[in-house]
């Protein structure tokens, strides 16, 4: 059964606009480069409350989430106790996280706030870090990761790799081809009869439509269907045949 992948990227420094996310582009990378997607990405900042609200109803949903950002010690880093929150449990020091910190401070003093780096959710399973080895966690099918990019992307890679082979799917025999719709009738709300016959004869294709502006002006409007090519052609072939019967311009998106 096909799973639902979710983003949770948190920080108040990214929705003041401080600090431009680099987390939505590369795991939505990640996912297309094994044949999946993702559902969903939510943006929130350094709220306790709302993140522990946000994670009851993922986690409730079953979907696979990655969150990434705010599993530090500083104050404002709020996601551990937030997931405490949401599961209901309280929170503790993870002894292979805490193993795996004083690898990283070898020879240094582990300090009560170093400590606090793997003190984390009760019954929780740790994440190895590739690049300094000071943990992330998961439970029920989140995972979550710093905000650090170099950190945080290997890391979504391992759980990818490590859980959900099972739902790869072969990216090399996946094609998408559209057409580019121009005239008066080239609009999506004139072309939703069409859409949905296409969406009911081929559920297995993903149909997408892209209406393009210049100023206040449509340009064109882009409208194909990405999957198996057999099934690509015969669904395009379709559509091609009802656009002309509509007198809808039409060319092919190169």
């Amino acid at each position: 059964m096909s799973r639902n992948f979710g983003a949770v990227i948190i920080g108040d420094e990214i929705l003041s606009g401080k600090r431009q996310d680099k987390h939505f582009a590369r795991i939505a990378e990640l996912l297309v480069g094994r044949g999946l997607r993702l559902s969903w990405v939510e943006y929130l900042g350094d709220d306790r409350e709302r993140l522990a609200a946000t994670f009851r109803r993922t986690m409730a949903a079953g979907d696979v989430v990655f969150s990434c950002g705010g599993i530090g010690n500083t104050p404002d880093d709020h996601t551990r106790q937030a997931v405490a929150a949401a599961l209901g449990v309280g929170l503790e020091l993870h002894p292979e996280g805490f193993e795996e910190l004083k690898v990283r401070f070898a020879g240094e003093e582990i300090t009560d706030q170093r400590r606090q780096l793997t003190t984390f959710p009760a019954g929780v399973k740790i994440i190895p870090n590739p690049f300094n080895r000071i943990p992330g966690f998961m439970v029920n099918d989140h995972y979550f990761v710093p905000g650090f990019p170099q950190m945080a992307h290997p890391m979504i890679e391992w759980a990818l790799d490590t859980f959900y082979r099972d739902q790869f799917k072969a990216v090399d025999g996946m094609v998408e081809k559209a057409f580019l719709l121009t005239g008066p009738t080239a609009y999506e709300s004139a072309l939703l009869d069409l859409m949905e016959r296409i969406v009911k004869d081929y559920p297995t294709l993903r149909l997408f439509s892209l209406p393009s502006l210049v100023g206040k002006e449509r340009r064109h409007l882009e409208l194909g269907v990405e999957g198996s090519p057999e099934l690509v052609d015969k669904a395009m072939e379709e559509i091609r045949i009802e656009v002309e019967s509509r007198r809808i311009n039409w060319v092919w998106r190169t």
